[in-house]
Parts: structure tokens; C-alpha cells; sequence
């Protein structure tokens, strides 16, 4: 097998939730890979000045602010995006959030907060950008889970269920289209340090509560990630779908 079958030379690849942390670092990476990408957040002003780093690396990108909470808005930016490339090859279903609470003090509006971004919307997005490849006979879907979609954790409980979900989610929906030549995969890293985490992982009792469940005692790096990101947005997994890539740093092997 040749290495350029890791290449993703003219691929337009939509990220979502990529101003910052996971999403922002795998969206540089995929440039840097060849691809053309559509990067997308709330606020415009962040669109911009991403899409702009990625036109820097020789890249096309358009920036589409969107709310994923909004069925309408989802809509429209995938139209935006098609508009602009013409085609959707790979959607990165990335956006999304939680809340540090004992589960007797969770919310509605907390619950509702966390499995609308981190559940709902991984599966409207792949709903609109799915009904194109669907038509194509082609396309890849990248759902971002968490090791803890594979285990439990404390005052985590709605990310828990979400990152669950989007785990059969991705199972599911790829048996439903893999006579479509669509490959859905799940990319499932465990504690990155990232804008959403940084205040919990700075308090030295929560790190060493997590370091100390990792076999190679230390959180991931951005970095750690991109790789895997690559491999399952490249025909070189043209044959892997409805699975779950774990980054964990051995956590989950215990």
C-alpha cells in the first residue's frame, strides 16, 4: 500500500467545532495533509480567522458560523459549504461541551445542553452532509466520542450518556450506509487538555485523579489525535467502518 493513500490531497473535509482545542488542532492537520476545510463555530469572527490560517497553509476553507443546537442552521451551513466546494468528501462531527455537577444537581437545562450539542446535533450534521454522499455513493464521517463513552466517570453523567450515544450512534448509522460506500468511524480520545477542560485539569486534586487511570501517566496532547484523524478521513480506511479508534493512553485496556 502506497502512503499517499494517507494523503487527502483535494478533499473537502467539514470540521465542526474547530476554532479551538481538538477541532482547531485537527483542522490545521488536515490541511497540512491536503485537504481543503470548512471550519465552523458559533461566532464568525473565530470562522474567519481560522479559515484564514488554513488558506496560510495553501489550503482552501470557508468559515460558517452555525448554532448545532438549531436543525435550521445545521442545514444551512452544510448548503453554504456545498455551495462554495461543490461537495462534502469527509464530516468531522466535533463540536462539543459539558458540565462539572453531581448528577443530584444536574438540570434539565443542563441535560439538554449536553446531549443536544454532543448527541443530537453528531447526528444532524451527518444526517445533511449523509443525504449528499448518499447521492455521491461516497463519503466518511468522523464522530468524536470520549473514553469515557466506554467508561464511567464522576459529575460528568450527561457527557457520559452523550459520548455513549455517539458511540452506537456511529455503529448504527454505519450499517444503515455502508451500502452507500459512506464509512462511519469514531474517533474516542481520552482527557486532552483543551479551553472546555483547562480550569477542572488545573486543579492539581482533578489531575491526579485522571493521571493516575492512565497507564502512561499523562493527559494527550492535540497532537496525540491528529494522526488518527488523518487515517480515518484518507482512503486508507476504506475498508473500517462502524468502529471506535481509542486514544487513551492505555486507560480502557485495563
Amino acid at each position: 500500500m502506497s502512503m499517499d493513500t494517507f494523503r487527502l490531497d483535494d478533499k473537502v473535509v467539514l470540521v465542526t467545532g474547530s476554532t479551538k482545542g481538538i477541532g482547531y488542532g485537527i483542522a490545521l492537520a488536515l490541511a497540512r495533509a491536503g485537504a481543503d476545510v470548512v471550519i465552523n463555530s458559533r461566532n464568525q469572527e473565530d470562522c474567519d480567522r481560522v479559515a484564514s490560517e488554513v488558506r496560510n497553509l495553501g489550503r482552501r476553507s470557508l468559515g460558517i458560523a452555525a448554532d448545532l443546537t438549531k436543525l435550521d442552521a445545521i442545514n444551512k451551513m452544510v448548503e453554504a459549504a456545498l455551495q462554495y466546494f461543490g461537495r462534502i468528501d469527509v464530516l468531522i462531527n466535533n463540536a462539543g461541551t459539558a458540565i462539572t455537577r453531581k448528577a443530584e444537581d444536574i438540570t434539565e437545562q443542563d441535560w439538554d445542553r449536553v446531549l443536544n450539542i454532543d448527541l443530537k446535533a453528531v447526528f444532524f450534521c451527518s444526517q445533511a452532509v449523509g443525504r449528499f454522499m448518499i447521492q455521491r455513493r461516497k463519503g466518511k464521517i468522523i464522530n468524536m466520542a470520549s473514553v469515557l463513552g466506554l467508561v464511567g466517570e464522576r459529575q460528568v453523567l450527561p457527557y457520559c450518556v452523550a459520548k455513549g450515544g455517539v458511540i452506537q450512534l456511529t455503529r448504527a448509522l454505519a450499517l444503515e450506509w455502508a451500502r452507500y460506500n459512506i464509512q462511519v468511524n469514531a474517533l474516542c480520545p481520552g482527557y486532552v487538555i483543551t479551553p472546555m477542560n483547562e480550569a477542572d485539569l488545573s486543579q492539581e486534586k482533578i489531575y491526579n485523579h485522571i493521571v493516575g487511570k492512565i497507564p502512561v501517566r499523562r493527559l494527550a496532547k492535540v497532537e496525540d489525535l491528529v494522526g488518527g484523524a488523518i487515517f480515518l478521513a484518507s482512503d486508507a480506511s476504506n475498508y473500517m467502518t462502524g468502529q471506535v479508534l481509542v486514544i487513551d493512553g492505555g486507560w480502557t485496556a485495563e
